[in-house]
């Protein structure tokens, strides 16, 4: 025959570990194709041959006779079309054998043409229920099969294979070692009836006294229920249970009841009646409701698992969509395997079935006609798909919809009622939602959960899919529930809005585990033919579309909210617009301005509130653009939220303050704003915002010479975004930290904390915000300056959309820093940085970008060097940039070994190397020769000292005490605001400085030019 033969081997009984491996050594000597499996204790090879099979049996079993343990070992052989039901198949074949016994089925030994001297023994019936079939023993041992014809029973014929619920038959082994009465629950088609039989069939040798199935199905009578268990045990019958209870008295036996919902009561009086006459009866019994009698243990029997479910689904299609040498479909794929269209559809079918057996063999039914993506797509009329005239079934069974019919007819009308009712919910339900919709249901809600057509959970509800669907084909016009369902989550959205101010924290534990019903409320609402309720509810939650990574869905709904009615100028419309403009800030910030919109109505209708937060929104929108204009929009904001005593609205604005505050290098500014922003936004929820507040914050600290307090300033803004599960703000937050973890060469971990967002942008192809920048640092750091590039090529083209923003800015340096390393000129790169770092008023980057000119000038005009060298040395300095002081140090350091000032060059190595230990900073991939100075020097200066001698012994490089190469970058961007006419006030509000600091500079400037008012400044001109 055709396919394969499987030979698996185990030991009968208690085996030592070390027998095991003994075994497993024996049988990779065989030849065969071994199968890895998760239970390593049973070996199986599978041969294309089924002589081979038998050769090799007889090696493993002459093999084994020479090692301990030896005459233990059962081998069981069996050939089947396909691996995956050939070794399943095996493993019951197996389960019959004694110590010592080779047996072989029929299949497997048919037409061999040189057949082995085999021992005939009869005809056996398998514990997997399948029909009795004929075994053979390759050699003869005269022990009896343990096959299931030893114990008397009347155990159902199964013509298709069990799979999978390996973890239930377990569990229900050793239920029924302690109760006398397990009663299976569960919806109609999820395999109560196949999983009570199959655990009936492994423990069948517990009652000798035999194992009775008695099918109640038919029975409509309760008093023909002691007639139906006699004539299924083989006992006399007469009316009544007395004669039935006396004869079973001194049984040991299992009587299994199933189908037991029609007649629940009655089945109930009995087994109390047969429970309390016969103490060696147990009952195994299937219903879709408990019998609810003192001693009943219920078993709730689950859905099928993803990976049994297709499993199931493959062999009952039995169009070869498996792979025939393959264990079982969950063992045997290769790790990263992309998956074919077919199995993705497949996947999905049985998710989408909720993994019922019955709804999943009726779909599989249809593979002799439809491809698994054909059956996907009909699933939307799962009720008329699943529909097949299945021909030795129950009539109950023969489509998904009779099923669930079967359940619904025996519920009484108020059951009925709430049973349909409850279709309006998606996603599951409390109770007050459902009283709420459906009126007082307590009590029918508790019955619908026992007769297994509700789920409980957790405290919440729910229907499976396929019953949701079910429920809803049965609404009439009289369950006009869609309304009050939208009654219902607006009711609570509205009431909930507060703690959107107070605590966001809260508002998502309320509003998140409705999703699902709030989505289906949504569309209710907006598809109305009056919106209004549907708009409330979209502004109401506007944050929810912060959460999840779900805001492309959530500013479709709100522009679809905003559109119902494009000529509304209320409140309402004003909301709808500021939540549209929440969500898109991190979705589509420049697709459609309902910022300004939005700023426009709330200044119409005078609302103090919206307008600081809509001033917030639209200073983001221009920070790509102007950053002056952006602060000021945000001064606006903080100046009416202040007025208004709003603190929520004050840190929107504040927020983007700080950010723009860091980037100018204001940073003594910069932390008192942040300590009071941080604080408020964590302490109200407000996670978003806070994330991007504390990654301010770290990188603050990191310009400042604090990277370790910088790394767990960083943690927290994770911790703070993480809850959201957006990819956005949790991209950002991971992005901060593995930065700062490079920085103080924790490479390993930074490449880790970015592994998830790698593989989410390698997988689903996500936009994770920042990746190329961070990946680009930690390349740099890792020394791995192709990739650095790599990585940075995308945001720094000079075609790039952002081109002209302060964002290649940014970025340039490093992708310099690479270049250079691997031998390239980075000049033009450099003079790129600086002149849109000048542009955007960046001290920072402006100094690494002078700085690394410097070093590229060192060796063919070392004055220029110095110039440019000193000039990063001053930005930095007077913005208090202390780890980008150690680069100064570093390059000058340089300079001096290149001009031989090798003592100068040590001393400044030497203070750059301890301050790096000091601060926890990691040393440039690119520094080895100072770092070989540095340790030929015992006594290093302070870094402070160390700047201080850096510029005393400038020498005649250094800058002139007067002209206009005297004054520092500071110095001359005072003197350019002061010639176009600003006052004191006004420079100072521009460059972020007291006007007492103005006058300062403009003193030291004067001495330095010989002029003594602005008059005389306004006449000189620059060289």
């Amino acid at each position: 025959m055709g396919g394969v033969t499987v030979l698996i081997a185990s030991y009968a009984g208690a085996a030592s570990a070390p027998a095991y491996e003994r075994l497993a050594g024996l049988a990779a000597e065989l030849p065969g194709e071994q199968l890895v499996r998760r239970d390593a204790g049973q070996p199986v090879l599978v041969y294309d041959d089924a002589a081979d099979a038998i050769a090799a049996a007889g090696t493993l079993r002459e093999a084994a006779s020479r090692v301990p343990a030896g005459e233990l070992l059962r081998i069981a052989l069996h050939a089947a079309p396909a691996a995956t039901p050939a070794v399943r198949h095996a493993e019951q074949l197996l389960a019959l054998a004694n110590p010592g016994q080779t047996l072989l089925t029929a299949t497997t030994v048919a037409g061999l043409r040189n057949a082995p001297d085999l021992t005939d023994l009869g005809v056996h019936r398998l514990r997997d229920l399948g029909s009795p079939e004929r075994i053979f023993e390759l050699t003869t041992t005269n022990e009896p099969l343990r096959s299931l014809d030893r114990v008397p029973n009347n155990l159902p014929v199964m013509f298709t294979s069990f799979i999978g619920r390996e973890t239930q038959v377990a569990a229900l082994r050793t239920q029924l070692s302690g109760s006398r009465l397990v009663t299976l629950t569960g919806p109609g088609g999820s395999g109560k009836t196949r999983l009570a039989a199959q655990t009936a069939a492994q423990l069948a040798e517990r009652w000798p006294d035999g194992v009775w199935w008695v099918d109640l199905s038919a029975v409509t009578d309760s008093a023909q229920i002691p007639e139906v268990v006699a004539a299924a045990s083989g006992l006399l019958v007469e009316s009544g249970d007395r004669l039935l209870i006396g004869q079973l008295r001194t049984k040991r036996a299992l009587i299994c009841l199933d189908n037991c919902e029609q007649i629940i009561e009655g089945v109930a009086e009995f087994v109390v009646a047969l429970q309390t006459g016969c103490p060696e009866i147990t009952v195994l019994a299937t219903s879709r409701e408990p019998l609810d009698i003192p001693g009943e243990a219920i078993w709730r029997v689950p859905a099928l698992a993803p990976d049994e479910a297709r499993a199931l689904f493959l062999e009952r299609s039995g169009t070869g969509f498996p792979d025939t040498k393959q264990a079982t479909p969950s063992e045997s794929e290769p790790a990263g395997s992309s998956e074919s269209e077919s199995d993705q559809a497949i996947r999905s079918i049985c998710a989408r079935l909720d993994g019922i057996p019955l709804a999943l063999e009726l779909a599989a039914a249809w593979t002799r006609t439809l491809t698994p993506t054909q059956i996907e797509a009909g699933l939307s009329d799962r009720f008329g798909l699943l529909t097949k005239n299945v021909r030795g079934v129950a009539a109950r069974q023969r489509t998904l919809a009779a099923s669930i019919d079967w359940s619904y007819d025996l519920l009484d009308e108020d059951e009925r009622q709430v049973f349909r009712r409850l279709s309006v919910f998606a996603g599951g339900f409390a109770l007050d939602a459902a009283s709420a919709v459906c009126g007082a249901v307590l009590e029918v809600l508790a019955r619908l959960v026992d007769k297994s057509l509700v789920v409980a959970e957790g405290g919440r509800y729910r229907l499976l899919e396929t019953i949701r669907e079910y429920a809803g084909t049965r609404l009439t016009a009289d369950d006009d529930v869609r309304d009050r369902h939208l009654d219902h989550f607006l009711q609570v959205a509205e009431a909930a809005e507060p703690l959107l101010d107070k605590d966001r924290d809260a508002w998502r534990v309320l509003i998140e585990p409705d999703r699902e019903n709030y989505r289906a409320a949504l569309e209710h609402g907006l598809s109305a033919d009056d919106p209004e309720r549907g708009r409330r509810l979209a502004a109401a939650l506007r944050w929810l579309w912060n959460l999840q990574a779900t805001g492309n869905e959530g500013i479709g709904c709100l522009r679809r909210a905003i559109e119902r009615a494009p000529d509304d100028r209320s409140l309402l419309q004003a909301r709808l617009l500021y939540g549209y403009a929440t969500v898109a800030d991190t979705v589509d910030p420049f697709g459609y301005d309902a910022a300004g919109r939005g700023l426009e109505l709330a200044t119409e209708l005078g609302d103090d509130r919206l307008r600081s937060l809509f001033l917030a929104l639209v200073a983001v929108g221009e920070f790509f653009r102007d950053f002056q204009k952006a602060w000021d929009l945000t001064a606006e904001g903080v100046r009416l939220a202040d007025g208004i005593g709003d603190e929520s609205a004050r840190n929107a604005n504040v927020a983007l303050q700080c950010v723009l505050l860091s980037l100018w290098d204001r940073h003594d500014e910069l932390r008192p704003l942040l300590d009071r922003a941080a604080d408020g936004l964590t302490t109200s929820g407000e996670r978003g915002i806070a994330s991007t507040v504390l990654t301010v914050w770290s990188e603050s600290l990191v310009s400042t010479g604090e990277p370790l307090k910088a790394v767990e300033i960083a943690e927290r803004a994770l911790a703070a975004a993480e809850p959201l599960a957006d990819f956005h703000r949790v991209g950002t937050a991971r992005g901060q930290l593995a930065s700062v973890l490079a920085r103080t060469g924790r490479l390993d971990e930074a490449r880790e904390l970015m592994r998830p967002l790698l593989e989410l942008a390698d997988t689903a192809g996500a936009v994770v915000p920042n990746l190329g920048q961070v990946m680009g640092l930690v390349s740099f750091w890792s020394g791995e300056y192709d990739a650095a590039v790599e990585w940075l090529a995308r945001d720094t083209a000079p075609d790039s959309p952002l081109a002209e923003t302060f964002v290649p800015a940014m970025l340039l340096p490093t992708v310099a820093a690479a270049e250079r390393a691997r031998g390239q000129d980075a000049t033009d790169l450099l003079e790129r940085a600086a002149e849109l770092a000048r542009r955007y008023n960046l001290p920072r980057i402006l100094a690494d970008a002078l700085d690394q000119l410097g070093r590229i000038a060192i060796a063919e005009q070392p004055d220029k060097a110095a110039d440019l060298l000193h000039q990063a040395l001053t930005i930095r300095v007077d913005h208090g940039l202390r780890t980008y002081v150690i680069d100064s140090l570093e390059s000058l350091a340089l300079l001096a070994i290149h001009t031989n000032r090798t003592s100068d060059a040590t001393r400044l190595s030497a203070a750059a190397t301890t301050a790096r230990a000091e601060f926890g900073l990691a040393t440039p991939p690119d520094l080895p020769t100072l770092i070989q100075l540095a340790q030929g020097d015992e006594s290093a200066l302070p870094l402070d000292e160390a700047v201080a001698y850096a510029r005393r012994t400038r020498g005649a490089r250094g800058r002139p005490s007067s002209g206009w190469a005297s004054l520092t970058p500071t110095e001359e961007q005072v003197v350019a605001l002061a010639v176009e006419g600003l006052s004191n006030p006004e420079i100072g509000e521009r460059l972020f400085m007291s006007r007492g600091t103005v006058k300062t500079h403009l003193a030291h400037v004067y001495a330095k030019l010989g002029v003594s008012n602005r008059t005389e400044l306004a006449s000189l001109k620059k060289p």
